[in-house]
């Protein structure tokens, strides 16, 4: 029997899904342009608030937060589906295109959320993809330092100002300066 999904209510979740097999379905400019296609339809049919994101090769991370008692699993079902379903008409394929389920964690406070969003911010950075997490065009950082509307609401400007010191500190290993 499977783990019960922790929920609560008001909470923003990191969530993220790998694809199956571990392969880089999403390694194509023009797929990672329609799963955020898919994205953009979601918010138009669900409630919910995406805070940070990151679109990797072979897996996504979010910081989502259903808002008017939304269901994170009705959400995240349709997203995941419709995407697959999407991927193997374009591709005339069958079959699974995510591993399992999604996976998700409560952010209980601040502390956590601001790690989740730096650990989201960072993977293209770990992968070595680039060399800091605004270079990645298919993240939330890349959107929020360019300024750019999109599928994700900003941040206040003082939790801003602590991501942005986060980060540098981070990219310059000066951690001990905070």
């Amino acid at each position: 029997m499977r783990k019960r999904r922790e929920l609560k209510e008001g909470a923003s979740y990191h969530v993220y899904a790998r694809i199956n097999r571990q392969e880089y379905l999403l390694q194509a400019i023009f797929i990672k342009k329609m799963f955020m296609t898919i994205l953009k339809r979601a918010k138009q049919k669900y409630s919910f608030q995406i805070s940070n994101y990151c679109i990797m090769n072979n897996h996504i991370h979010f910081i989502l937060k259903p808002t008017n008692n939304e269901s994170l699993s009705a959400i995240m079902r349709w997203i995941l589906g419709v995407f697959a379903q999407t991927y193997n008409r374009r591709f005339n394929l069958h079959g699974h295109v995510w591993y399992d389920r999604f996976k998700s964690k409560v952010i209980i406070d601040f502390r956590q959320y601001l790690h989740t969003f730096v650990y989201i911010s960072n993977n293209p950075v770990k992968a070595g993809i680039v060399g800091f997490p605004t270079d990645y065009p298919f993240s939330g950082i890349f959107y929020l330092q360019k300024g750019l509307s999109g599928i994700m609401e900003r941040p206040p400007n003082k939790v801003l100002k602590i991501i942005w010191a986060e980060l540098f500190y981070r990219k310059n290993g000066d951690i001990n300066k905070r």
